[in-house]
């Protein structure tokens, strides 16, 4: 899938969308975000890191227009349109019944597109997650990396602006889990895309991220942006680097802090 999009260094990229002063309360009076704040630029790849009920998952059903803000708004840069958005969620999501190549046809099936029509499309897309040799099996027959390999390629096959993905690898081992965010990374790359990525794991939001949001819960808001500017394409000598510890130990830091934060009364 060939692509114009070119990540330019991170002061200079033109911005996406914008979270300005949004909150989400629930039924209750459950605040789930309070005053999130937040720009996403072209190229950023931006990990949201913080404890269960920070309101990661709902800041990415906001973007995605799953659900509408209860104050503040999303803006757009340019405006939106149906090509825009890319959304891996935490399980793949696949549809039993039908073949990969099926299944990564969906958005465009969605759209009134014939199958044939798109299938040079599916397939380079297949092949950039390394499933070239899988779009006629099912589902059934996939191991968990490959069915969240399945749920990828579906998310990139409109070729979107933007990539939202909410903890995709949380159920996987870690060996797994390694070479998924290797590969990602390198999807990334080959595509031009941006990503906002949900994540619990310090390690995770340091080797995949340029940006990091770390959140707080209770209400769910922004304390934190940690920016991890060692330069890609990024590996094992990352991994194993001091400056990988260093951020990670400075992530960490902030989570902690995040973590031990009183609830705000006003």
């Amino acid at each position: 899938m060939t692509t114009d999009r070119t990540i330019r260094p991170l002061g200079e990229r033109p911005r996406i969308l914008q979270m300005v002063d949004v909150d989400k309360t629930f039924a209750g009076n459950v605040v789930a975000l309070r005053r999130m704040a937040l720009s996403v630029n072209e190229g950023d790849f931006i990990s949201l890191l913080g404890p269960s009920g920070c309101g990661k998952s709902t800041a990415l059903r906001l973007i995605a227009g799953l659900m509408r803000p209860t104050t503040g708004r999303i803006a757009w840069d340019g405006g939106q349109s149906a090509d825009d958005l890319g959304v891996v969620f935490q399980e793949p999501t696949l549809m039993p019944w039908a073949t990969v190549a099926q299944n990564v046809w969906l958005p465009f099936r969605l759209r009134g597109q014939t199958f044939s029509a798109v299938k040079d499309r599916i397939e380079e897309v297949l092949a950039l997650v390394g499933l070239e040799n899988f779009g006629g099996a099912y589902p059934r027959e996939l191991s968990g990396g490959m069915k969240m390999r399945v749920s990828i390629a579906r998310a990139l096959v409109t070729n979107p602006r933007l990539i939202l993905m909410d903890e995709p690898f949380a159920a996987l081992d870690e060996i797994t889990r390694q070479k998924l965010n290797n590969d990602l990374l390198e999807l990334k790359a080959q595509m031009g895309s941006t990503v906002i990525f949900v994540t619990h794991s310090v390690f995770e939001s340091v080797f995949l991220s340029d940006r990091i949001i770390v959140m707080a819960a209770r209400p769910g808001r922004v304390i934190r942006e940690i920016t991890v500017d060692a330069p890609y394409p990024r590996g094992i000598a990352f991994r194993t680097s001091p400056d990988y510890a260093a951020h990670a130990l400075a992530t960490s830091e902030a989570l902690s802090e995040a973590m031990g934060e009183k609830m705000e009364l006003h």
